[in-house]
């Protein structure tokens, strides 16, 4: 699939990508190399510009055919966030994905967690590990009612609810840690680019 450029109302453009690593490397330097790019927001498979004006045809262009340069390897800030491991679906991903249910638990905390992107409700950030055994589909029937602070896994993404609603991801545990707070500066806790351990109480 090759990269589509989409207008996206008078004061922005969609940038359909080939997948999520192009949309990394994308992310730190097309607003440096394309003139008028006042917001970029990263996407699975897109980045959304918001425009100071119309781009001109070079800058259209420029867009389709920017070499995505290497993704540097920076030092992100990482957070812990501790998870009771007691969540309604732990035993279904342990089904789904041949492990104990003490292995799920030791897959999702032993390794780091990058958050791609954020979106479904503000201070959700959809997080991407680097152990595919926890892969798993999401809920056959969403729950009408999933608790803030609840730690779900879905495809190959982990995330945590900021606040109560409906959801269909397998839920394996919860958190008191507030994902969106307005009085903390930014109020999200998760971020593009934010490196995530989760650990077990105790541990």
């Amino acid at each position: 699939m090759a990269r589509r450029l989409l207008d996206y109302g008078e004061r922005a453009v969609l940038l359909e990508c080939v997948d999520l690593d192009e949309v990394l490397r994308l992310l730190p330097v097309v607003a440096d190399v394309v003139p008028g790019v006042a917001e970029v927001v990263p996407g699975a498979r897109t980045l959304l510009l918001r425009l100071e004006g119309p781009l001109t045809p070079a800058a259209r262009a420029t867009l389709l055919t920017l070499v995505a340069p290497a993704r540097e390897v920076r030092e992100e800030p990482t957070v812990v966030i501790e998870v009771d491991y007691d969540g309604a679906d732990l035993a279904e991903v342990a089904s789904l994905t041949g492990l104990t249910t003490d292995e799920v638990v030791a897959a999702h905390t032993g390794q780091v967690w990058t958050v791609a992107f954020c979106g479904f409700a503000p201070g959700f950030g959809y997080l991407q590990g680097s152990d595919d055994r926890l892969a798993v589909p999401r809920r056959a029937v969403p729950r009408t009612r999933v608790p803030a602070g609840a730690v779900g896994l879905a495809g190959s993404w982990s995330g945590v609810y900021p606040r109560e609603g409906p959801g269909g991801w397998q839920l394996i545990g919860r958190t008191d840690a507030s994902m969106w707070d307005l009085e903390r500066t930014p109020p999200a806790l998760l971020r593009p680019g934010t490196r995530v351990r989760f650990q077990a109480p105790g541990a």
